[in-house]
């Protein structure tokens, strides 16, 4: 029996590298009635584990829904929050807004987006404020956070900001979900309750000016 130079082309081909899809198929010719056949195909979808945060300018915004509407991505620019209180008001216990931030006025962008559960969010600082040796500090205790709604449903919530320690706030999505998707406009005022000693406290990453906010999930 001859068999044609296609076939034998096909069958050379299947002998050295296996089928990598098999389509199921069901034929029935008993002539039944009903007659049936039946065919079955497989999903499946896998997703990343991933936590994005930001504060300040960086890259990544996210809607009402919490779905990106800008691409999350790493950014490494880090903004500065001022306060120069002229002598007239210093320590009149009036609050004080402060300058800088992504959104100005001392108000920073903050979003929070991650798909495995509850999410830990702390800040941490390696001490006060102070003023390069001289002796002299503020603490950070008189900076107060509030945060306020942005985009998402809800807020996301700041952690105080303290001496030389970690605070934290601990964020749970809502069952049976475990993505949290919030954001928040958070605004940096420093409360003006003291008259300090003349000087600059703090600066870029000196003098312990740095605040780390960590956001990590299981």
């Amino acid at each position: 029996m001859r068999i044609s130079t296609v076939i034998k082309a096909v069958l050379a081909a299947t002998a050295v590298t296996p089928l990598l899809c098999q389509a199921e198929s069901t034929f029935n010719s008993t002539g039944a009635s009903p007659s049936t056949a039946v065919a079955h195909v497989d999903f499946q979808i896998t997703i990343p584990k991933f936590i994005f945060l930001r504060v300040g300018t960086g890259t990544g915004a996210v809607n009402a829904a919490g779905v990106f509407t800008t691409a999350p991505a790493t950014n490494g620019a880090i903004d500065q929050i001022t306060w120069a209180p002229g002598a007239a008001v210093l320590g009149n216990g009036t609050a004080i807004a402060g300058t800088g931030g992504d959104l100005t006025g001392g108000v920073e962008t903050a979003v929070l987006v991650a798909n495995n559960g509850t999410v830990t969010l702390t800040s941490s600082t390696a001490g006060a404020l102070n003023d390069g040796g001289a002796g002299d500090t503020i603490s950070y205790s008189t900076i107060t956070t509030t945060a306020s709604a942005n985009h998402t449903a809800t807020t996301l919530a700041a952690p105080a900001l303290a001496d030389g320690t970690t605070t934290t706030v601990t964020l749970t999505p809502t069952a049976p979900s475990k993505v949290i998707d919030q954001d928040a406009k958070w605004a940096y005022t420093w409360a003006n309750n003291i008259v300090p000693a003349a000087g600059v406290y703090g600066g870029v990453n000196a003098n312990n000016s740095r605040v780390t906010y960590t956001a990590s999930v299981p």
